[in-house]
């Protein structure tokens, strides 16, 4: 099996700030909710409504995570376990 693609290696800085790519995907995350509906209608409404969710699933996700880069391999930690009912989210 052949290794993925890593289209991105070129565009790479020379020193990543991992909690900055953190922060740019929380900042993401708040302009996928806060943004308006365009004057759109019916199934192209729908889907609109759909991708802007999946949206910010995506991103929130990402901006939630602990982040680590240890020796050229960036790895994210999402806890995804439901909060308990008395925990603040």
């Amino acid at each position: 099996m052949a290794p993925p693609s890593r289209r991105y290696h070129r565009c790479m800085p020379d020193a990543l700030d991992p909690q900055a790519m953190v922060e740019r995907f929380r900042a993401r995350a708040n302009a996928v909710r806060s943004r308006g509906m365009p004057p759109i209608e019916g199934v192209e409404r729908a889907r609109f409504r759909k991708q802007a969710q999946e949206d910010f699933m995506d991103f929130a996700m990402i901006g939630d995570a602990e982040i680590e880069l240890e020796d050229g391999i960036l790895t994210l930690r999402i806890d995804l376990r439901p909060t308990s009912a008395g925990e603040k989210t």
